[in-house]
């Protein structure tokens, strides 16, 4: 039996006499397969391929047989216009069976929302932030409202898996599972995702339903690629009017600026031109999509706000000034085309900088090769956390702690923060009156309600800021125009320029008190350091494709003549420096410039690294390469930096990580960060804006590939060459961990086990303290300290409280002995511990050997004690629970090693005549 003569004779009816179909798409007989059996489901089609349908048809279907009571059925967008596009569709759809649907967003008037709460609709569509407005409103009762809710649709679910906005659904969609008597069937729906199955593990949340993709076959569709090249945006704009001349069109631009000069040129020339973007009004965004749909000669020159699935019906050609971030903008954008019988699906690049027209180029290969950016999951999403705790706390009489945890804990997004670090953030939170325990339940506080009860707490209900913006302006205060904060963040005060109105700039500094940039004109044949278009980072696998095609001979038959000359003149500029697949490194005039090729995240994070171990270094970074100066730069110091920076103990160097923090204004990160305690704030900071993790297999060769530095850069000294050899392998195997002897490990995990080991460790006169953190943002995991007799691990996943060490830390009657104590140090001071009383090695090793190459602790054993340190597990993952043996070995020896150090100094020191250590 087909999916369709499964539904129910209702909706087949309604389908054929108002809907005039006689037969389902593919895609939506594999839904109706996957949604009548009752499985969750991601499904994937093209932009109009029908997967509204696929996702709606089974839901109403079902209400249809079983009769509902309250909303039945909630579609979730990501964004107003998307909701406004859909909702005569939908109310189509209800309409012809006899169902009704209404949309709840920030534009909906209350009369409108009473009436609905009085007598709901089945059909409900709203937004995250309009969800959560709902649940801790006085006037909705969610146990009457969702008790029959039975499926979740989420249309354009890629934008929000992976975001803090996603986490916040999630969360919302947990409590709402809370009250439902079914278990929630959750369909997600997207035109482009890299990795389908990882979507849906997300989307399932607490569901036991069983999960499938639908993603059927495709037939091999035509397409039309065409890249080009104008060398003024006047030209580019004329050119693009003679395309667009007769057809209806949208033309994607990267920034407002670029969208607005652009419709402009192109009314000059008689195009009619409407504009679409987040500046222009809510009225005129819908007035230009209702024209455009009468229309069949216009363009609608727009930025991303058009590339969601918001319907402007048929197209005939979509352009695009430059070329999008990503390989799924791409597609969603292009795939606005095609839909008529015998229509191509295309795309017209019009680039007016040669980086452009190799971005167009990478985007189009990775696209063929199948390739599209997957969607990185979260699990510790600490602002959205927080968020929740302050929105549960918040509505009717609050909530009890053990009521938080169980929920937050059944979050995808928070299911890799422990219940001992919730402890912690939550007795920071009543010590900072975020919140407050009123009858055994939390309730907000004086700080969140001063920062937040403005306007009846409606900024709490959205997880993100407004985004900021800053006035660019001369020195005598002529205002030239605004950049957006992420923009702003990669100016270097007396280094960098950009374009801006068509003129370039250079900037004095940044004032981010007042939010503005002081520029001057920049100096005649001065290139801006972030190209010619508004900049963004870019991924790694995009530049890392961007380098193939610099490299390479190919020949790309979708170029223009213009096109095919800039690419050939880029390729032969670039092969003087970059030699092979790892870059290169070019030195002039007493600038060194790294071409790594490796993505804006990644440089962005080896820019705080290098400016750590140079003094002095102006380090501006963009997508493709490292540019560095400063008086005490030249070859050797820059390949010594390169060379630390392979090493993994150099990212716990806690210069790197209090540069970063000092260098980011307050508005960087949440709205939540005023109420996050410092260890939590800084984990942010580094997921924000940092990839250390990336980074360092990038420098180790275990991602991609590595640096290479090219033969004329290389040829300086044989011990130097070996150093640098280390960054061009891959570590071989070795050997399992093994301690030299066998002494008590003591695992604490518990209060009264915490108790007892600083009882113990208190009666020493010396200890070992080493600590393992994430990789990635340097959350503190586990606490080793050794003693003459016993090894003790604190895992700080498992431990409610650490208050019992402050104790030992404290005192001065202990001393630690502690490698590289900065990090140490800062590290527990972020959870308010301060250490007295500390002995390190790193600096003992540097006293006692001046002249030594390198002394990090695998290079100090090896020299002091003959010992080979293994230190692969200093990159692994010490959020995992249980820990593999090689971790616990690996723990264990960091402090017990120490011990061994601390006797052989002080042999060495005493047969010296060196004063104590």
């Amino acid at each position: 039996m087909s999916v369709f003569a499964r539904f129910a004779p209702r909706l087949q009816q309604a389908i054929v006499s108002r809907l005039g179909w006689s037969s389902l798409r593919p895609v939506q007989e594999a839904a109706g397969e996957a949604l009548l059996a009752g499985d969750n489901a991601v499904i994937l089609a093209p932009t109009a391929g029908g997967k509204t349908e696929a996702a709606m048809f089974p839901a109403l279907s079902q209400l249809v047989e079983t009769a509902p009571d309250g909303v039945s059925v909630l579609y979730v967008a990501p964004i107003k216009a998307l909701l406004n596009n859909q909702a005569d569709r939908l109310g189509l759809y209800t309409d012809m069976i006899g169902l009704r649907r209404f949309v709840w967003h920030g534009d909906t008037p209350n009369h409108a929302r009473s009436q609905f709460l009085r007598d709901p609709a089945e059909l409900l569509m709203t937004t995250p932030e309009s969800l959560e407005v709902m649940l801790v409103s006085p006037r909705v009762d969610e146990s009457r409202l969702f008790a029959d809710l039975r499926i979740v649709v989420i249309d354009e679910v890629h934008a929000l898996a992976g975001t803090d906005r996603g986490a916040h659904l999630m969360s919302v969609l947990e409590r709402l599972a809370r009250v439902s008597k079914h278990d929630l069937q959750r369909v997600g729906l997207s035109a482009t995702v890299g990795n389908p199955e990882a979507i849906l593990s997300w989307l399932r949340g607490t569901s036991n339903r069983p999960g499938r993709v639908v993603d059927p076959p495709k037939q091999p569709g035509r397409r039309q690629i065409l890249v080009t090249y104008r060398r003024n945006l006047a030209l580019l704009s004329r050119d693009a009017a003679t395309v667009a001349r007769g057809r209806r069109s949208l033309f994607f631009c990267q920034s407002r600026a670029t969208t607005e000069a652009v419709a402009e040129y192109m009314r000059r020339v008689g195009t009619t031109v409407f504009v679409h973007h987040s500046a222009v009004s809510r009225e005129e965004r819908q007035l230009a999509e209702e024209r455009f749909h009468r229309g069949d000669d216009a363009c609608i020159v727009c930025t991303s706000t058009l590339e969601l699935g918001i319907d402007v019906g048929d197209l005939d050609r979509v352009l695009q000034a430059e070329a999008p971030d990503t390989v799924s903008s791409f597609l969603q954008r292009m795939g606005r085309t095609g839909r008529r019988a015998g229509q191509a699906a295309n795309t017209t690049f019009f680039c007016e900088t040669t980086d452009g027209v190799v971005q167009a180029i990478a985007l189009v290969e990775l696209a063929k090769a199948g390739w599209v950016e997957p969607v990185e999951a979260e699990d510790r999403c600490w602002p959205v956390l927080i968020h929740q705790l302050l929105a549960m706390s918040l509505s009717s009489d609050g909530i009890t702690v053990a009521a938080a945890w169980e929920h937050l804990s059944r979050v995808p997004d928070f299911r890799g923060i422990h219940q001992a670090e919730f402890d912690r953030l939550l007795s920071w939170m009543l010590r900072d009156d975020a919140l407050r325990i009123a009858d055994g339940r939390l309730v907000l506080g004086p700080k969140a309600e001063r920062r937040f009860g403005r306007k009846n707490f409606m900024d709490l209900y959205a997880v993100f800021s407004s985004p900021q913006t800053y006035t660019v302006q001369t020195v005598g205060g002529q205002a030239l125009g605004s950049l957006n904060q992420t923009f702003v963040d990669r100016l270097v005060d007396g280094v960098s320029s950009f374009l801006l109105s068509g003129r370039a700039w250079a900037v004095l500094r940044v004032e981010h008190r007042d939010r503005s940039v002081i520029v001057e004109p920049a100096p005649r044949g001065r290139q801006p350091t972030w190209g010619g278009f508004l900049p963004q980072y870019l991924g790694f696998e995009l530049c890392q494709r961007i380098l193939s095609i610099l490299l390479c001979d190919d020949r790309y038959p979708y170029l223009d003549d213009a096109a095919c000359r800039v690419l050939a003149e880029h390729r032969a500029t670039m092969r003087g420096t970059v030699t092979s697949h790892r870059g290169g490194v070019e030195v002039d005039d007493g600038e060194i410039r790294w071409w790594t090729f490796a993505g804006g995240r990644i440089n962005s994070t080896l820019r705080y690294a290098l400016e750590a171990v140079g003094n002095d270094w102006k380090v501006i970074p963009d997508n493709f390469l490292i540019k560095v100066r400063g008086e005490n730069l030249d070859v050797l110091t820059f390949r010594d930096a390169i060379a630390g920076l392979a090493e993994p103990e150099f990212w716990e160097n806690d210069r790197l990580w209090g540069d970063v923090a000092e260098s980011l204004p307050n508005y960087r990160l949440s709205k939540f960060q005023p109420l996050m305690p410092p260890w939590v704030e800084r984990e942010v900071i580094a997921s924000y804006l940092l990839d250390v993790g990336g980074a360092w297999q990038w420098l180790s060769g275990l991602r991609g590939r590595g640096p290479r530095l090219p033969e004329s850069v290389r040829t300086l000294s044989p011990s130097d060459a070996v150093r640098l050899a280390r960054l061009e392998q891959v570590p071989a195997e070795l050997p399992p961990l093994r301690r030299e002897h066998e002494r008590p490990l003591v695992w604490v995990r518990t209060l009264p086990q915490l108790q007892a080991a600083v009882a113990e460790l208190m009666s020493e006169s010396v200890v070992g303290l080493d600590v393992e953190t994430t990789l990635a943002n340097r959350a503190l995991c586990l606490i080793q300290m050794a003693s003459r007799e016993a090894t003790y691990l604190l895992d700080v996943l498992e431990l409610p409280d650490l208050e019992p060490l402050g104790e030992l830390f404290a005192s001065t009657e202990t001393t630690k002995l502690i490698h590289y104590a900065s990090f140490e140090r800062a590290v527990l001071g972020r959870h308010g511990f301060a250490l007295k009383a500390v002995v390190d090695t790193c600096d003992v090793s540097r006293r006692l050997r001046p002249t030594a190459k390198g002394h990090s602790l695998r290079e100090v054993c090896a020299r002091e004690l003959g010992m080979e340190l293994d230190k692969r597990e200093q990159t692994g993952d010490w959020a995992r629970r249980p820990l593999t043996s090689s971790q616990v070995t690996y723990a264990a020896l960091d402090a017990e090693v120490l011990l061994r150090l601390h006797s052989h100094f002080e042999e060495t020191a005493r047969s010296t005549g060196t004063r104590r250590l």
